[in-house]
Order: C-alpha cells, then sequence, then structure tokens
C-alpha cells in the first residue's frame, strides 16, 4: 500500500464486517486518518470531539487494533485527537486525507461500471458533469442502499473539479445539513451558513430523504435550493426513494426535486457484478481468478457496497497471508455477511436521535423527566411509540430509558400516539418516514 489513506480505507472495510452498519456509520466512519509512524508503531487518526473519542477508546478500540493488526501484521499504538489539539501541519495532512477518502481516484466515472441497472442513470449523470446546470437540473438519483448513487455523486463533483478547477463545489450528506444547520443556530453563524451552500457552484446532495420531517431545515434547503437554481447552479440529490415516497417532504420541496429528471438505480446483474469484482481487485493490486469472481457474485447479488467490501477484506487477507485467493478463503470472508441477513438491532438511543432530529431538540430534552414542552413532549411520546415498535424492550425498561417514567405511563403513551396516527395523516407520515429512516441507516 502506498498510504495511510489506502490503508485507512481496507481498515474501515474489515471494521464494518465487525459490526452493525448503524455502529459504523456513527463512530468509525467519521474517523479520520493523519499519521502512521512504522518506527514508532504508533498510528495518529482525528475524531470529531472528546465524546466520540471516549466512546471509540470503551467500545471499538479493540476492533481497530485487531483491523490494523490484520491489515499491516502488527501492533500499532492508537493515538485518537480532535480538531483543537491537532496543529495546522496535522489539520493540513488532516483535510487532504479527508478529501482523498471522500472524492478519491475511486469515485470517478472511469471507475464506475456500468451495465444495464445503472445504464440510464449513468447517461444522466455524466450528462449533468459534462454540461452543468444546462443538462438536467435538478437531477434527482433514487435506489436502494449500496448500489452506487454516492459514486455517481462524487463521479460528477469529480468530473466538473477536472474541467473547471474554479468551481466551487459542495458535499453535504442530508441529515449533516440539519446538523450544521442546527450548529449554526446555536453559534449565531447563519450568514456563514448560508453563504457557504449558496455561493456554490455545485451542490450534491447525499440522502436527501433525512431532511423530511425537519421543518427549519427544510425551510433553509427550500431557499438554498430556490437561490442556487435562480442563480443557474447545478443541483443533484440521491435518496433511497423517489420524492413521492418520501412523506414528511413538503409539497414546493417534492415539487422542485421532481421538476427535470428522476433515475433510479437498480440492483445490478451478474455480469456487471463480476465486472465490479475484477475492477475492484484491479485497483487493489489483488489477482483473483474468474471462479473467486463468479463464486462472489453468486453469493452477493443486491449490493455493490458488500461486493467492493469483500474484495478489500480479501486484499487485508491476502497481506497478512500471502496466501493465493482462492474459493475457500473467500468462503471463509463473506461468511459473517452470508449468514446475517436480518437487519441490527435497533437501539433506544438511535431512536431518540433520529427523532432529536426530526423534531429539532436534544436527545437530553427527550429522555428529560421534567421538561414538559409542547414540541419536545410530543418528540418524547413519539420516540416512546417507536421504541416500543422496534426494540424488544420491556414497558418498564422503555420507561427507565425515559427519565425513569413508570410503565404505566409508557402504555398510556403507547395508545395515545396510535390514536394520534389514526386521526392524524400528517404525523403517521412523520412516525412512518422516521422508523424507515432509523431502520435504513
Amino acid at each position: 500500500m502506498e498510504s495511510f489513506e489506502e490503508a485507512w480505507g481496507i481498515i474501515c472495510s474489515y471494521c464494518k464486517t465487525k459490526i452493525t452498519d448503524v455502529a459504523y456509520n456513527t463512530w468509525i466512519s467519521r474517523i479520520e486518518p493523519i499519521e502512521l509512524d512504522f518506527d514508532k508503531n504508533k498510528a495518529v487518526i482525528l475524531v470529531p470531539n472528546d465524546f466520540h473519542r471516549q466512546t471509540i477508546t470503551r467500545c471499538y478500540l479493540s476492533l481497530l487494533n485487531e483491523a490494523f493488526e490484520a491489515v499491516f501484521g502488527q501492533i500499532f499504538v492508537i493515538e485518537m485527537k480532535i480538531p483543537e489539539e491537532i496543529s495546522v501541519k496535522e489539520e493540513q495532512q488532516a483535510a487532504a486525507n479527508a478529501e482523498i477518502t471522500d472524492i478519491s481516484y475511486e469515485y470517478t466515472f472511469d471507475t464506475f461500471i456500468v451495465g444495464s441497472s445503472n445504464k440510464f442513470a449513468h447517461a444522466a449523470c455524466l450528462a449533468v458533469a459534462t454540461n452543468p446546470a444546462n443538462a438536467y437540473n435538478p437531477l434527482f438519483l433514487y435506489g436502494n442502499s449500496g448500489l452506487g448513487k454516492t459514486h455517481l455523486l462524487y463521479a460528477i463533483g469529480n468530473e466538473i473539479k477536472k474541467n473547471s478547477p474554479e468551481k466551487t463545489i459542495c458535499y453535504i450528506k442530508g441529515d449533516d445539513f440539519t446538523n450544521e444547520l442546527i450548529e449554526s443556530l446555536r453559534m449565531a453563524r447563519m450568514s456563514e451558513f448560508r453563504k457557504k451552500y449558496r455561493q456554490a457552484d455545485i451542490l450534491l446532495v447525499d440522502d436527501v430523504q433525512f431532511i423530511g420531517g425537519k421543518e427549519s431545515t427544510q425551510e433553509e434547503f427550500f431557499h438554498t435550493f430556490n437561490a442556487l437554481y435562480d442563480a443557474h447552479k447545478q443541483i443533484v440529490l440521491t435518496s433511497d426513494r423517489p420524492p413521492k415516497e418520501i412523506k414528511t417532504l413538503d409539497d414546493r420541496l417534492r415539487s422542485r426535486f421532481e421538476s427535470d429528471l428522476i433515475a433510479d438505480v437498480q440492483p445490478p446483474d451478474v455480469e456487471t457484478r463480476i465486472a465490479i469484482i475484477k475492477r475492484k481487485a484491479e485497483l487493489l493490486d489483488l489477482d483473483l481468478s474468474n471462479e473467486v469472481c463468479e463464486y462472489i457474485a453468486s453469493k452477493i447479488k443486491a449490493n455493490i457496497r458488500q461486493l467492493e467490501g469483500t474484495v478489500k477484506k480479501l486484499k487485508a487477507k491476502n497481506l497478512v497471508n500471502q496466501e493465493k485467493i482462492t474459493v475457500s478463503s473467500v468462503q471463509e470472508v463473506i461468511s459473517d455477511i452470508l449468514n446475517n441477513d436480518t437487519p441490527p438491532e435497533v437501539t433506544v438511543e438511535r431512536i431518540i436521535e433520529e427523532v432529536s432530529r426530526t423534531f429539532g431538540v436534544t436527545p437530553e430534552a427527550i429522555r428529560s423527566e421534567n421538561n414538559r414542552s409542547a414540541n419536545i413532549s410530543n418528540a418524547r411520546h413519539i420516540a416512546i411509540y417507536i421504541s416500543r415498535e422496534l426494540t424488544t424492550l420491556s414497558m418498564a425498561n422503555i420507561g427507565e430509558e425515559f427519565g425513569g417514567r413508570h410503565y404505566s405511563t409508557v402504555i398510556y403513551t403507547v395508545k395515545k400516539v396510535k390514536k394520534m396516527m389514526q386521526n392524524d395523516r400528517k404525523i403517521k407520515e412523520i412516525i412512518d418516514d422516521t422508523i424507515k429512516n432509523i431502520r435504513d441507516r
């Protein structure tokens, strides 16, 4: 491997096979590599804040140690830093690493494998990248997770950057837009927030479905969309479903999302899956036989990310063992994927986090025993109802999670929310979309 950034991609792939998608996306995916010192057996990584560092230390440090040893064949001392603690040099290195990790050589049109399932979406994205704001604006891509929507989104950004380096390209995830908005309101920096997004030449928004149901976020995004569209700037959005199926999306936003081209991305056929495997192996300088490629493609059918993750894990295994990859070794590598078709267990913490974003309140307020304001109370009731729907916790245990409430209060709350859903279609849509978002993360 030529760099810590390349190795970090394999380390992340290793970790992803060992924990749930929610845990990976919440904790591991937000880490950035800074420096790797083989002489001192030391690795420096950047985490968002001290709470994140404490959680990694308590829950995931052993996994990171295991991943480093699997990839490098030796144990490293992992030093975690937060932004306030890194030097200017380290900050510059972290920023460079983040750019390479997020918009790297992998995410280009050249590395995107085109098949019958994504041919139309690929052509639309290429047209947008070649002629921004003049081909399709906005362009809306939708499809299940792991099918290449993010790859296409980054490919657009990389192609435009290559052809027009002076253009400002802004990439953001739907829920990160919400988080940035909340932080900007809290710090009284809304002018900076608006300048960042409304002066972009290209706005790329991944998982835009996560702004649904969030009134302040939708209001701000509506004005951002209009400002960019009126200024003849390119907008590209991705989602796990078409606009009409995002029930909590404001009608005025839905009409704008539907105003030009909508393209879907479907699961790849077997020929495309084999091509993806071979291309990924080529990028990682990994020799895979036709038999191995065909075996992987026959077992993993509906998720490109899993295909690529399998190849990355094989690369890590090959680095450690220096053995030829066979069908037997592949069976060992993907056994956890094949044997784990059930979705990961949903936690109350995850439910509260999603509900807090939807209603614009803090998780602490939802858990609080004393805060009874109307908006917080409503958010708390919905979080309790969803906890009953999505977890196996007893009423008493759910009550403990929400400020030590008595189980009879939980029973009453669940009945109350059910009645609200029967009488108010909008409430039902908010709850249904929130549940879908929780399951999809």
